[in-house]
C-alpha cells in the first residue's frame, strides 16, 4: 500500500489508527528518510509532514505535532533534525503517535500503542527494540527455562 506521487503531491496520506495503517506509517517513514538521504535534504518533523501531507502541512498543524510529540521530556522542533528509525525508534514512536492524534482528533490514551509497536517490529525486525524491559523479561525467562 505505497504511496503514488501524486498521493504524495496532493496530501492524500492515509493515517489510521489500526495495524495496517501503522505499519504503512513505519515503512513510508523509512521511505522518506532513504529519499531525502538520497537528495541530501533534512530530514525533520517538518519536511516530512510537508512530504507525507501536501498542503495540509500548515505550520499550526506541524507546530501542534510537535507539541504533542514529547520524547526524554523535551518537545521536539520542526527543524530537528531526526535520526534513523531503525536505530532510535521512541522518537519516531511519539511522532507517528502524535500524528494520529492530530489528525484524527483524538486523546493520547486513544492511540493503539500495541498495534503501533507490533507493526515496528514487522518493518524493522532486526532492529533495536522500541520496549527494551520488555524484551530483557523475555530474554531473563528463556534463560531461566533453559537451566
Amino acid at each position: 500500500m505505497k504511496m503514488t506521487e501524486e498521493d504524495k503531491r496532493s496530501g492524500r496520506m492515509r493515517i489510521s489508527n489500526t495495524y495496517e495503517g501503522y505499519v504503512t506509517l513505519w515503512q513510508e517513514l523509512e521511505h522518506t528518510r532513504q529519499c531525502f538521504e538520497r537528495q541530501c535534504r533534512r530530514f525533520c518533523v517538518r519536511r516530512v509532514m510537508q512530504e507525507w501531507l501536501g498542503n495540509r502541512a500548515t505550520d499550526d498543524l506541524i507546530w501542534e505535532i510537535c507539541m504533542r510529540a514529547e520524547w526524554n521530556g523535551q518537545e521536539i522542533h520542526g527543524f530537528d533534525l531526526l535520526p534513523p528509525p531503525a536505530t532510535h525508534p521512541r522518537i519516531h514512536r511519539e511522532l507517528l503517535r502524535a500524528l494520529v492524534m492530530v489528525t484524527h482528533g483524538i486523546g493520547k490514551h486513544s492511540v493503539n500503542l500495541r498495534a503501533l509497536d507490533k507493526a515496528y517490529d514487522q518493518v524493522f525486525p532486526g532492529s533495536n527494540a522500541l520496549n527494551v524491559d520488555r524484551k530483557r523479561r523475555k530474554n531473563n525467562d528463556r534463560k531461566v527455562k533453559c537451566q
